[in-house]
């Protein structure tokens, strides 16, 4: 009985345990519902500020201007490469031992200079021998004359026959024919002993010599046989500048040639490496007959004085070509000119100063400015200064710029 009792008591005091616990939690519950109310109240009454309003940036400063009007030729231009007028290669015409050279490597040389001297001496003995040979021939043809005319003399007196008198003719032209040939064989001598001097057949700059003194030479008079290279000589004064013109320009070069006359047709400007613009003027004075099918280009050249041997065989120059008469044309710097893939276009600026691109069509540069040919008017102000802050649609801030021609690329400027 006690025991029940006690197992009874048991169960009510375990099942009475968690009472406590689910009092705590509605506690809780209750003090963090009060915070939470206490901190909104809080909250309503707290004056957060509030944030400013973003300011949008000023317009971006340009420089604006009006294009350059010019009055310029319509023109082409090309890449070409100097050549001599005149090129020899130094070989001499008899062989022998070279004794001499009577120049530097590079010297400007004067046409009749010594070059090179082969040993004479050879030589000396063979025209020798041919002038002992013509003195002999003479002396026989000196005697043969006597024996004709003392024949002759005999014919007269009825003392000599005419067979004797034919014999007599017949030797005494013997005796010229010797010394016809004794004559030969001394010119002969005398050629070869005059080759032995190597001398320059016209004024230039001459190489570096190929052959030292003491070698052995060989020469050949025709250059059919083995012959030793001595030197290179390269005329300088004037010089040809080489050049190709496309089929296209070529066309447009003839038609233009057609309408223009007199000598400025075949005038051209050259600015070689080095210079600052187109400083020296020169003559087109060949065209090749047929085009290259290969390239679809056709060989052209153009003379150009060179007075002060400063230009030299191999070097490049760019070569402009005049096609027309100077045409009213506008300029902008080159810098205001943007690329679009295959296009190229400029900011043109509105009445309410806003930058709008523009397609334009552009030629070279002339003066250190590109050439507009179409696409802008006169009047129009376009973006010349400051353009990376420019966006198409978008006001600017514009100011006055200046767009000048430059004389320095020799009044005309460079090529494209």
């Amino acid at each position: 009985m006690n025991t029940e009792v006690d197992q009874t008591e048991a169960r009510v005091a375990t099942s009475a345990n968690p009472a406590p616990s689910g009092s705590l939690r509605w506690v809780v519950k209750g003090v963090a519902a009060a915070v939470i109310l206490a901190i909104s109240a809080t909250a309503a009454h707290m004056h957060w500020p509030s944030a400013a309003p973003v300011a949008s940036p000023p317009p971006p400063s340009v420089a604006i201007s009006a294009p350059l009007q010019r009055d310029i030729e319509g023109r082409l231009g090309f890449l070409g490469q100097f050549s001599a007028v005149n090129r020899v290669d130094l070989r001499a015409q008899v062989g022998g031992t070279l004794v001499q050279i009577n120049f530097k490597d590079g010297d400007i040389v004067h046409k009749g200079d010594v070059l090179f001297e082969v040993d004479p001496e050879p030589y000396q003995i063979k025209l020798s021998q041919a002038t002992a040979g013509l003195e002999s021939a003479n002396a026989r043809l000196a005697l043969a004359t006597r024996e004709l005319a003392r024949a002759q003399e005999l014919q007269r007196s009825e003392a000599g026959t005419v067979e004797n008198v034919d014999q007599k003719v017949a030797e005494q032209r013997v005796a010229q024919a010797a010394v016809d040939n004794a004559n030969a064989l001394v010119r002969d001598a005398r050629f070869d002993l005059d080759r032995c001097k190597i001398t320059a057949p016209f004024t230039g700059r001459i190489g570096t010599h190929l052959v030292s003194t003491g070698n052995l030479i060989s020469g050949s008079r025709a250059g059919s046989g083995p012959t030793t290279l001595l030197a290179t000589l390269v005329s300088l004064d004037p010089i040809y500048l080489d050049f190709d013109i496309s089929e296209n320009d070529y066309a447009a070069f003839q038609h233009a040639r057609e309408d223009r006359k007199g000598p400025l047709v075949d005038a051209v400007n050259i600015s070689p490496t080095g210079d600052n613009g187109y400083t020296r003027t020169g003559t087109l004075n060949f065209i090749d007959n047929t085009l290259d099918r290969s390239s679809g280009t056709i060989h052209a050249r153009a003379t150009i004085p060179n007075s002060d041997l400063s230009l030299t065989p191999g070097g490049f120059a760019r070569l402009r070509l005049a096609m027309t008469a100077p045409q009213a044309a506008l300029l902008v710097p080159d810098a205001a000119v943007l690329q679009d893939q295959t296009d190229h276009m400029v900011y043109v600026v509105g009445a309410d100063n806003v930058a709008m691109p523009r397609k334009v069509e552009i030629g070279d540069l002339r003066g250190g400015l590109r050439v507009i040919r179409s696409g802008l008017a006169p009047t129009e102000r376009i973006v010349i200064d400051g353009i990376p802050s420019v966006r198409p649609g978008s006001k600017i801030s514009p100011h006055a710029g200046a767009i000048e021609f430059s004389a320095e690329h020799g009044g005309q400027g460079a090529e494209s």
